[in-house]
């Protein structure tokens, strides 16, 4: 069992996602970056859809009351284990007693935290993951007990990997989306002949741009949206989605993330710039 000592800025549990319910307006959710996740599951030879910890721009304090090991991937944000500092992309050790905080964010946004044989929290719709509307619980709050199995005879076959530097790059690879067509010159060379600023609206459900388009005057019908879609608005304003993100929506859809993309776009925060980059 861990004890909740401090819960951080957004802490929740998550999975690989929760397939089968778009039909039902039950979105994907899981982790935000899957990369960033597999590679911390990877770490522990846990299977890539156990739970663990996404922990969004300052990190909890936790107490392991059993002995366990862990394995961080993602942003960095200055984890300490007992006082000590630990880096990401390293499995570590855990005894009775110790303690994981974090401090500083150093890069990226989103960390992840696995243990090994993954968070044993109840499953809701086939998923550990949260999602506000049904998983309210699995938000992480002071005092809550999340339990996992304890593990003292683990023999791990790598104890680190290479840092990654994915994250510094700026550039989104998309591809067109169903309405790509309704843009007109004007708009074609204001989405891919500059940098947009990621605006403080962001979070799991979507991701704002601060500089705007020309007016979208196109309606359509409501129509099947999924993560990483990226959406116009009548004014201007482009919207791209999230795994939180609805299931349907009724602004044009003028392109779509690759998974890599949705990945990247994770651990950017407001102020960052990204860039659009047109696959065919």
């Amino acid at each position: 069992m861990i004890s909740v000592r401090k819960s951080g800025f957004f802490t929740t549990l998550q999975d690989a996602g929760r397939f089968g319910y778009r039909h039902l307006g039950v979105p994907v959710s899981g982790v935000m970056d899957r990369y960033a996740a597999r590679r911390a599951n990877s770490l522990l030879e846990n299977q890539k859809g156990d739970a663990l910890l996404e922990i969004t721009m300052t990190g909890p304090e936790l107490e392991f009351h059993e002995p366990t090991y862990i394995a961080l991937a993602g942003a960095d944000m200055s984890a300490k284990l007992n006082g000590e500092s630990i880096g990401i992309n390293e499995v570590h050790e855990i005894e009775p007693g110790d303690i994981l905080s974090f401090g500083q964010l150093k890069k990226g946004l989103r960390v992840y935290l696995a243990i090994k044989g993954g968070f044993q929290t109840a499953s809701i719709l086939n998923s550990r993951s949260f999602y506000k509307p049904i998983t309210e619980m699995n938000r992480i709050r002071e005092h809550m007990e999340l339990p996992y199995t304890p593990c003292d005879s683990y023999v791990p076959k790598i104890m680190q990997v290479k840092p990654d530097t994915f994250w510094k790059r700026n550039q989104l690879q998309v591809y067109p989306g169903p309405e790509f067509d309704l843009l007109d010159d004007k708009q074609l060379e204001g989405l891919f002949v500059r940098s947009f600023t990621i605006a403080k609206e962001n979070n799991r459900m979507a991701y704002q741009l601060e500089e705007h388009l020309s007016p979208n005057i196109h309606s359509m019908l409501t129509s099947a949206t999924l993560p990483g879609t990226v959406q116009l608005t009548p004014a201007g304003k482009i919207i791209i989605l999230m795994v939180d993100g609805q299931t349907t929506g009724g602004y044009p859809r003028i392109l779509q993330l690759s998974e890599g993309s949705i990945n990247l776009l994770a651990q950017k925060k407001h102020g960052d710039k990204i860039e659009f980059v047109i696959q065919k």
